[in-house]
Parts: C-alpha cells; structure tokens; sequence
C-alpha cells in the first residue's frame, strides 16, 4: 500500500484539508478530480479522473463537502481511507473516529462519542459526550450538539445550529443554519427556525 497523501475532489473544502494534513506535517501528492479547473490547489497536483489511474493502492481522503456525493466516490473507490485531524482539535482519549474523517480546528468530540465513516466535523463543532454520528454526515462550522444525541447517515446540520440532549436525528436531514432542535427529527426532513420546524421532506 502506499504510504502517500492523495485527495479527491479539488474544492474550498480539499484547501481547508490540505492545511490539515500541512498542520501535522504530511506531504498531498496529489488531488484527484473529475473536471479540474486548475493544475495546481495550494500547490498542490491536480489530477484529472479521466486519466487511467489505480487508486487501490492509494491512501484517499475524499475532500467533497456534499454528504451524498461524498458516499457516491467512497463506495465507488475500492482503497483504503485515512482521517485528518487539525492538531488543534481537541478530541478525548474515549471517542472514536472512523475512517475518511476530518475533523477541524476547534472542533471538540467529548467522551464516548463516536464518529462514522467520512464524516466532516467542521470547525469549532462540538459534539458532547454519548453522541452517536453516523456514516457521511457533515456538521458545519460551530454547530453544537448536547449529550447524547444521534445523527443518522448522511444528515447535514447546518452552520450555527444547537440540538439539545437526547434527541435523535434521522438518516439524510437537513438542519438549517441557526436552528435549535428540541424534538426527534424523522429521516429526510428539512427543518428550520428556533424552535426547529419541519419544512418539508427531501425523499431519495
């Protein structure tokens, strides 16, 4: 396997990664995308899909904020995944992260909090003790979570929003920015507003 740094999707996202894996003194060989508009990101190859590339023996980051496209190239790929952890996160001894994550600066994960595969936990997020977050899900910048709560796969909880202890958050919801959500969210609702409401259902 190779031991090297590659990134897919070439986006505002991949830079903030790329200053991640800098912050912990790896090296990017390069960034994989499928319609490139740059050779360079930060320095940084950009390298086109089309090209004939074996990415089973590529150690990938999937660098694309968009949960269910995230998905899409994760299950697509058939390689290994590495995680990139801003060293100024402060992330306790009893949490977990799985594969393909980032977790940003700022960002806190308490005690007995486990997070899925390919995860964004955005900057200064906070995700307290007991949280359960499934697979692909994205918390935005600053976004806090109280004890206990569950994110099912795919979610999306919007920049600014304060879900309180014990909720449960269905499988590919969205929150809206600022939100504050007091009751369960069922899986593909869209809510927004203090307190939250539901707007409408995004059916997939």
């Amino acid at each position: 396997m190779d031991n090297k740094k590659y990134l897919y999707g070439a986006s505002g996202h991949c830079k903030v990664i790329i200053d991640i894996l800098k912050s912990n003194n790896y090296t990017v060989e390069a960034v994989f995308d499928d319609a490139p508009s740059a050779d360079y990101l930060l320095g940084i190859p950009v390298v086109s899909t089309k090209n004939s590339i074996d990415f089973s023996k590529k150690k990938m980051l999937i660098s694309i904020g968009d949960n269910a496209i995230r998905k899409k190239i994760a299950e697509a790929l058939g390689t290994a995944f590495y995680s990139a952890l801003h060293p100024k996160a402060i992330l306790s001894q009893y949490a977990s992260i799985d594969v393909g994550c980032v977790i940003m600066a700022g960002a806190v994960l308490n005690a007995e909090s486990h997070i899925g595969k390919h995860c964004i936990i955005n900057t200064g997020a906070v995700v307290e003790h007991d949280c359960l977050i499934a697979d692909y899900v994205h918390l935005s910048p600053n976004v806090s979570l109280a004890g206990n709560v569950s994110v099912g796969q795919g979610s999306h909880i919007g920049i600014g929003a304060t879900v309180i202890q014990g909720i449960k958050i269905g499988k590919w919801s969205v929150i809206g920015a600022g939100a504050v959500i007091i009751k369960d969210v069922p899986d593909y609702a869209v809510v927004v507003g203090n307190p939250g409401k539901i707007i409408k259902f995004n059916i997939k």
